[in-house]
């Protein structure tokens, strides 16, 4: 089972679901470059200017550690790198669990991504400007948990200890990404699991990935916000421990 975090953290944000897996699977953990104790010479603009290069970073760690049926777990932008790379190779996987995922997080025709382009471009440059400043803002925002600051300030944390000049770089490929066509090429069978008031990847697009995938399950969390593996970490273990099980 490879665990794979979302934007702004890394793998120390499955400290509280991870281990609830380590009596019936092999766990990985790893950190995306730039975040946590990642190689930082390792990161390659042209490799990193797109979630291609995240996805191959996945396969080389299911290549190095020779690892199948691999249960991928992806949050935030994470789960669409796993499905990228469960494109690519679909024999190394098993399963792909989503938290969050969304393909596209701008609203285009019909599509609702959750935020207009002039949202996003706001967002850049609100970022670009004061990278620290932003943090502060968004992490409430993410989590919304308002009774529970600490989450908040945990995220805070885990944006201010990542690279800031990949942050901005990894922000634009994660909020700029369109992978909507790629849902129908997934044969790997998903859950995805829909936070409530998730202002990154809010309801309209848990079902339009549901609806784009050919093996889904939907299942929308009592838990608020982006973060549940923080904020609901027991219900989160028990959606995914229900799923695996179904057979």
């Amino acid at each position: 089972m490879i665990f794979a975090h979302g934007y702004g953290c890394d793998q120390n944000m499955w400290r509280l679901v991870a281990p609830a897996f380590e009596d019936a699977y092999r766990v990985v953990l790893f950190d995306h470059v730039g975040v946590g104790r990642s190689d930082l010479g390792a990161y390659d603009e042209t490799k990193y200017s797109g979630l291609d290069g995240y996805a191959a970073d996945v396969l080389d760690i299911v290549h190095d550690l020779d690892l199948h049926d691999v249960v991928f777990v992806g949050h935030s932008v994470s789960a669409m790198i796993g499905i990228l790379a469960a494109i690519k190779e679909p024999s190394r996987f098993s399963e792909l669990i989503l938290i969050g995922p969304s393909p596209s997080y701008i609203n285009e025709g019909d599509y609702i991504g959750g935020f207009s382009r002039a949202d996003i471009d706001e967002m850049m440059q609100a970022l670009d400007s004061n990278y620290l400043g932003w943090s502060s803002v968004i992490a409430p925002m993410i989590m919304a948990n308002p009774q529970r600051p600490e989450l908040s300030q945990e995220l805070v944390n885990s944006f201010c200890a990542t690279d800031p000049a990949i942050a901005k770089k990894f922000a634009r490929v994660t909020f700029l990404s369109d992978n909507r066509k790629d849902l129908p090429s997934v044969r790997t069978p998903s859950l995805i699991m829909q936070c409530t008031d998730d202002i990154i990847a809010p309801n309209a697009v848990g079902q339009y990935v549901s609806d784009h995938l050919q093996d889904s399950t939907l299942v929308v969390m009592n838990a608020t916000g982006h973060c549940p593996n923080l904020s609901a970490p027991e219900e989160t273990i028990e959606l995914m421990k229900a799923y695996l099980k179904r057979d």
